[in-house]
């Protein structure tokens, strides 16, 4: 194994109007070098939060994150050390990430200097890093704003090579792009993981390109990573019921969508989570059990992991359309 990152039962929380909130209540996560781990999840699940919080901008309450062996604290970036310069992160918005006073050539060249390399090397292999996101020699001299959405998502993934990147945390880092740019950045990202080894996190609501790039899939719901598998394991047979009906939410061709009829209801107040199974009150297949037990997180047969009380720790996963449906109350 060649394990570069790896996440112990953490746990992030904040304060909402005098409440404690956790955003994400208990995560255990792994990556290897030259892998793409997608994490998918609705709207509010603690995906971006998940995120922040691995590459050190927001602290964790309880748990650890360990990269290339040793463990990640909230940091500023002034008093950020050497070593966690190597865990960058890729923004959903590609501009707000750049000064926009600066030119796109200092900026890159920032990242090599304080990573340690003489001034007069920095502007060549800077010339070399936007050279291999795709971006032609004289984008050194020119302003953030002279470039397309996509470009500038691409000056961002330079940035963050710069600093001599091996794992990426990318978050959202297409949805703000049209079509053809997301097809272009997201196939460089791949590119880019499997030509220098790098280890990838790509946070995103669009399961299509989860499924197209990603070698691995962490399904978040409500806080928590209920699946993990590969993307074949994960689309030809789901093991939890959320997994299923993300997949079933994905649209057809003609714009149909099954979400209505197997996911209803909305995502739970994270403030007062559900007792039991967080998904119970969604789950079509929820048993009396779910509401009170929470399930535990286990290592099913095939190597998947899931949390549910269908499946059983090293056994084959149930089919899930073998189950009866729950009558809706």
């Amino acid at each position: 194994m060649n394990e570069i990152l790896s996440v112990d039962d953490l746990v992030v929380e904040y304060n909402r109007n005098g409440s404690k909130v956790r955003a994400v209540a208990g995560v255990d996560l792994r990556l290897e070098k030259g892998e793409i781990l997608g994490l998918v999840g609705e709207s509010g699940c603690g995906k971006s939060t998940l995120g922040k919080a691995i590459v050190g901008i927001l602290g964790a309450a309880e748990g650890e994150i360990i990269f290339d062996g040793l463990p990640v604290k909230k940091l500023t970036r002034g008093k950020r050390p050497e070593h966690f310069r190597n865990l960058q992160m890729v923004f959903q918005d590609p501009y707000g990430s750049l000064n926009p006073r600066r030119k796109i050539g200092a900026q890159v060249i920032d990242g090599l200097v304080i990573g340690g390399m003489h001034r007069s090397k920095a502007l060549a292999r800077a010339q070399e890093l936007l050279g291999m996101v795709g971006l032609p020699a004289d984008a050194l001299g020119r302003f953030p704003h002279q470039f397309s959405g996509g470009q500038r998502q691409r000056i961002a993934i330079a940035r963050a090579l710069a600093a001599s990147a091996n794992v990426l945390i990318a978050d959202e880092p297409i949805s703000a792009l049209d079509t053809s740019s997301q097809a272009q950045v997201s196939n460089l990202l791949v590119n880019l993981v499997h030509e220098l080894s790098v280890g990838m996190v790509f946070i995103s609501h669009d399961l299509s390109i989860v499924r197209r790039i990603s070698d691995r899939v962490a399904v978040m719901y409500l806080g928590k990573i209920v699946e993990t598998g590969t993307v074949e394991q994960i689309w030809e047979s789901p093991a939890h019921p959320y997994t299923k009906a993300l997949i079933a939410a994905i649209p057809h061709a003609d714009g149909r969508s099954t979400m209505p009829t197997d996911l209803p209801g909305d995502v739970p107040n994270p403030m007062s989570p559900p007792n039991g199974c967080r998904f119970h009150p969604r789950c079509p297949l929820a048993m009396p059990d779910c509401a009170v037990i929470e399930p535990e997180f286990v290592t099913l047969a095939d190597n998947r992991q899931v949390a549910c009380h269908l499946q059983k720790a090293g056994q084959e996963p149930v089919s899930l359309e073998l189950i009866p449906r729950v009558p809706a109350p």
